[in-house]
Formats: structure tokens, sequence, C-alpha cells
């Protein structure tokens, strides 16, 4: 089973029709699915690096500062601990992992349940081709004006490596983004409201999420 859609250029003319699969683009709306991979995700993003030093690992004396008994004040440790200014933190962060796991099957899923929703909300444009002859920003802002797009994940194929020109005249366009077939990701897709895949793109997105 398929769906049809048209397909158009650049120039925002319709040159054909297009058959998308039903097991990718016409699922369930699954928003568990959909924010257990975008959790995954944005974990996966995190560093972890941020650390404070503990009692143990500051540079200082380990002296009285004073003697026990006769001044009147409490009894002082050596001049590392929490209580005091430039000792050790209590409970502050330290190195770690943020990273999760999630089943592969899951990820698909996932991936399979954001087209879905885009297909159902009518924001994915599939575009002959994205080839353009020169690097031009404002040529590229004045067909995606036409396009009536303003915010846009723009997917490509992975076989087009050398060509950069549509990359490079994005890049400093607000609200545009670009990523090649293996690089596509649920949070991105959602991120943005409209979805761009050129036909050559849709052929490998099909490939890897039957």
């Amino acid at each position: 089973m398929s769906i049809k859609h048209d397909v158009i250029n650049l120039d925002s003319k319709k040159v054909g029709t297009i058959e998308l699969k039903k097991e990718i683009f016409s699922l369930p709306i699954r928003k568990d699915i959909l924010k257990n991979v975008v959790d995954w995700q944005l974990s996966n993003r995190r560093k972890g690096q941020h650390k404070v030093k503990q009692r143990s690992e500051v540079t200082g004396t380990t002296a009285k500062a004073f003697k026990q008994k006769g001044t009147g004040r409490a009894r002082r440790g050596n001049l590392k601990t929490n209580i005091l200014r430039g000792g050790g933190v209590t409970h502050g962060p330290i190195l770690r992992s943020h990273q999760k796991k999630l089943p592969k099957k899951i990820r698909k899923l996932g991936l399979k349940t954001a087209l879905s929703y885009k297909e159902k909300e009518k924001k994915i444009i599939i575009i002959d081709n994205l080839l353009l002859s020169k690097i031009s920003t404002k040529e590229m802002s004045k067909k995606l004006k036409k396009l009536k797009i303003k915010s846009a994940l723009i997917i490509d194929s992975n076989a087009k490596k050398k060509e950069k020109n549509l990359e490079k005249s994005i890049v400093n366009i607000c609200n545009i983004n670009f990523l090649p077939v293996v690089g596509m990701n649920v949070y991105d897709i959602l991120k943005f409201n409209n979805l761009i895949i050129s036909k050559d793109a849709l052929v490998e997105v099909e490939k890897r999420l039957i």
C-alpha cells in the first residue's frame, strides 16, 4: 500500500507524483515513542564534563588552623573543609556519562513515527532535485519564500557528498537546516516546521527504514 504525493521543483512547480510507503509515512502517532527517542538523543548529546573539587582534591595544608583549647572558638580541623571558603564542595557535580541505551527497533520506529506525523500534518515537501548551479544565499532565500517556507529541515541524498552548493547557500538562513539521509533524526524532524526531501533521498530513506 502507498500514498500519492506531489513532486515539485525549487521553483514551486509540480513536476510529477510519487508514492510513499504506508509502512513508513502512515503509522499511528505514538507520542511515547517520540518522547523516548528525543530523550535518548538529547541525553547522548550531553558531555557530563562539569566538575567541582571535593575535600580530598583541594590543595592546602592539613595543619590545624589554631590550637584546640583556650581560644573560646569552635574546634577547627584543616582548612580544606567544605564549610570554609576555598575548601572542598559537598555533593557537587562530578564527571559522569549521561548516555542512555535504546533498542534499535524503537529508534527505527521513532523515525517512522516522526515521518508519519509530518505527512499527517501535510508538512512534507518532495523536491525533484536539490542541485544548485552556484552558491547563493539570496537566490535560495527567494526559492524558499516562493515555497512559503520559514522553517524547514532539508534532507538530501548521501550520494551527493560533493554537492555543497545547497548546504553552503542555506548556512546563514534562519530556521533552515540541512542533513544527509544518514544524519536524519527524530529531534530535528520535529524541531522544524517543514520537511523537505529530494527524490533521491526518499529512496534512501525507504531503504533504511523498511
